[in-house]
């Protein structure tokens, strides 16, 4: 009788899928709607109908124009988010373990990821200038403590069976801490990674508003101070667009490194 039912509704699962997005599509239908009517009755010169919109979209890609700005801002973005991501992990990863030195720079840490990084934005570009250099030293800023501090939780919150169980084996410490501490730790610095991955795309449009020749933020600031609004907001769609999709992609990569722990639960 159940292979039965089983037989008759096989597409169960794609039929909820297909329900859930209809579900979303609504919310964004709805959104598009308002915009036109905005538009439509707005007599601001803000308001741009979607269909100019998109036409400047268009228009931008025929070009290459939206591509470099792409290219531009998401290289720098890439960059700062690596080197970030090397010096985070490892240095979460010791004060995770070793208490008395998250004692000693706890106070100096504290200081630091709480201060705002707009008001520290300006140095940056006063000591390095206006050209990478100074957006890749903010991002790497702005990525480092998430992922820092979501490595030395998971370091802290290890195992401690497994901790016991490893040194009662006479595991090496390094064999400890690479076999056992880290692979426990991993779902906090993926999540870190994750939050960090969004925070470089929100950190390089804003400093390529101070300075730049290239970048989404730089064309956002140009087109807004040239009252070119459709080309100010096919900028704001596509950082959303690459904001939804650099999401997406690390929630793919997560779920790809985390396949041991489900088989493990």
């Amino acid at each position: 009788m159940e292979s039965n039912i089983a037989y008759r509704f096989p597409k169960k699962g794609i039929v909820a899928k297909l329900f859930f997005i209809y579900q979303k599509m609504i919310i964004i239908a709805l959104l598009i709607v308002l915009w036109e009517l905005l538009a439509h009755f707005s007599d601001s010169i803000y308001f741009s109908s979607l269909l100019t919109v998109v036409k400047e979209f268009n228009k931008m890609i025929a070009s290459g124009e939206l591509a470099k700005h792409i290219g531009t801002s998401l290289k720098i973005s890439a960059i700062g988010l690596v080197i970030g991501q090397c010096l985070a992990i490892p240095i979460g990863a010791l004060l995770g373990w070793y208490e008395k030195a998250y004692n000693y720079l706890d106070p100096l840490l504290t200081i630091a990821r709480n201060t705002s990084i707009l008001a520290i934005l300006p140095l940056f570009v006063l000591f390095l200038g206006i050209g990478d250099t100074s957006k890749i030293a903010i991002i790497v800023w702005a990525t480092f403590f998430p992922t820092m501090l979501n490595t030395m939780q998971g370091v802290k919150h290890a195992d401690v069976l497994l901790i016991k169980l490893a040194r009662s084996m006479c595991v090496s410490r390094l064999g400890l801490f690479s076999k056992v501490i880290l692979p426990s730790a991993s779902p906090y610095i993926t999540a870190g990674f994750r939050q960090s991955a969004g925070i470089a795309l929100l950190v390089i449009v804003g400093a390529e508003m101070l300075g730049a020749r290239y970048g989404i933020g730089y064309m956002i600031f140009q087109a807004q101070k040239s009252y070119l609004i459709p080309k100010m907001y096919v900028g704001i769609i596509t950082i959303a667009g690459l904001g939804v999709l650099v999401n997406w992609l690390c929630t793919k990569l997560e779920q790809r490194l985390m396949t041991w722990q489900e088989k493990t639960n």
